[in-house]
């Protein structure tokens, strides 16, 4: 009989079941029955199931509605006339899933779990200029009389080759009907293995959203997170509602103006920024509410803690912005230049920060742009080149002046380059400021909290401390109040 041979040092490794051993157990598994349609890319993931045997108690059916016109006459026209969208991707999902319950018996197959997987996909065009995306998703039930889970997510290719973009998806999709069966009670771990045997550089994951009975405690916005901590993508977003949004299809052609911070809490600094900032941007040329986006971005450098990052702080920073209707944007990028670059992988419009002084004079530090091959010199040509402006928020210097960009200090290196740019209008003041809060500051705020220091109540927007307190965000304890009170 033979036994494994077990070393001095070995490490423990975690099996990863092969391709084919993920499509066998599902092909095996006498009570998971479904239908593939794939929109695209071939029938790359039905192809899998099909080769690894058994596959005949599996499949109810396997489609590809290729022609536009066939496509639209099974699915329905969208509104927009486009085929690689999330709209698409339900539509066929739900077409699926009604035809396989209302052609089957329950009564006849009472323990079947029915699924239907669906993707719409482009792959990369003949000219090379665009990698291709598409959406794949799965609605699909764990007991036969339950409603359907469903996970959706969005892909990005970053493979140059047809060929290989489609043996991607194929694996990709494995993982996800793998991971959907298997893995759904740790919806972390399941997103890590959309991973099995596909690389970082072959795909990228920008949105993924949990619904139905298996996730109803799943907060999808903790999902966006694990996307960016991952390096599953650079960065993600979600709506005031917490549901994961396509960054490309928000942004697209927008005028966008951003506010970078830590939110920890969201003060009447950060919203009075927000709102005289915003009357500025609207008055410019060609800006106007209806195509601009206001975005409150968090990078992922300030959610770390100890060098980890802190999920339920994140969350709390989540709730708060949510509550005032923003959009948040969560991100890898460190450097404001990043920022504006990603934005402009989407739009062309015009485009604002809005920042405090300290922010700024941050900027003008070299120290940052040491790994670029034409340092600050690159970094800001890569920040200012667009139709780019810095709205800038004063801030109380140590003697009690107010600082402005008129008199701000920048390292004597870079006053002539700050000179530049502050010369060419790239630079503009928030006049209009309330210099009642200029000494309101978010750790201040957080420390008063933490400690059951009374009065940081007024330093926030109206309705976020009740939030704070009713939700015991940021570590509140009522009970510390009590004992500063009765003391």
């Amino acid at each position: 009989m033979d036994t494994e041979i077990k070393l001095k040092g070995d490490k423990i490794i975690e099996q990863i079941p092969s391709v084919k051993d993920k499509a066998l157990r599902i092909n095996l598994n006498e009570n998971i029955y479904g239908t593939f349609a794939e929109i695209g890319a071939g029938q790359e993931t039905v192809r899998h199931f099909f080769r690894s045997g058994g596959s005949s108690g599996t499949i109810a059916k396997a489609m590809s509605a290729y022609d536009k016109d066939f496509s639209d006459a099974v699915y329905g026209i969208e509104e927009d006339g486009r085929y690689v969208t999330e709209s698409r991707l339900k539509k066929m999902l739900s077409h699926e899933v009604n035809l396989i319950e209302k052609r089957l018996s329950r009564e006849k197959h009472p323990n079947k779990m029915f699924f239907s997987y669906a993707n719409t996909v482009a792959t990369i065009d003949f000219a090379k200029q665009f990698k291709g995306h598409g959406w794949v998703g799965i609605s699909y039930q764990i007991e036969p009389d339950e409603d359907y889970n469903e996970i959706i997510l969005h892909i990005r290719f970053k493979e140059t080759d047809v060929r290989l973009q489609q043996e991607t998806l194929g694996i990709l999709g494995v993982n996800l009907i793998y991971g959907a069966y298997y893995k759904y009670n740790d919806p972390k771990r399941l997103l890590r293995y959309l991973y099995d045997h596909l690389d970082k550089d072959q795909l990228e994951i920008d949105t993924i959203n949990f619904s139905g009975p298996r996730f109803a405690d799943v907060d999808n916005r903790l999902m966006s997170l694990q996307l960016v901590k991952n390096g599953m993508t650079d960065a993600v977003m979600f709506n005031p509602d917490g549901i994961n949004i396509l960054p490309a299809a928000i942004l697209y052609k927008k005028n966008i103006l951003a506010f970078r911070g830590s939110f920890r809490p969201v003060t009447k600094v950060n919203m009075d920024m927000y709102e005289k900032s915003l009357k500025m941007f609207l008055n410019e040329n060609k800006v106007s509410p209806e195509n601009t986006l206001v975005i409150f971005e968090i990078t992922l450098s300030n959610l770390r803690s100890d060098g980890e990052i802190d999920e339920r702080d994140f969350m709390d920073r989540a709730e708060l912005l949510c509550s005032l209707g923003q959009t948040v944007m969560i991100s890898n990028f460190q450097e404001y230049y990043k920022v504006v670059e990603y934005f402009a992988n989407y739009t062309k419009a015009r485009m604002g920060l809005a920042m405090g002084v300290n922010n700024l004079i941050d900027i003008f530090d070299e120290k940052y742009y040491r790994h670029l091959s034409g340092g600050i010199l690159e970094a800001f040509g890569k920040l200012f080149y667009r139709d780019m402006k810095v709205f800038l928020y004063p801030m109380i210097g140590e003697n009690g002046e107010i600082i402005t960009s008129e008199n701000l200090k920048v390292h004597p290196r870079m006053k002539e380059l700050y000179k530049f740019f502050k010369f060419n209008g790239k630079v503009v003041d928030i006049d209009d400021y309330d210099p009642s809060i200029l000494e309101v500051f978010s750790r201040e705020v957080l420390n008063m909290i933490n400690n059951g220091k009374p009065g940081w109540e007024t330093m926030l927007p109206p309705g976020i401390a009740e939030i704070i307190k009713e939700h015991r965000l940021f570590g509140f304890d009522p009970t510390k109040v009590l004992k500063e009170i009765n003391s």
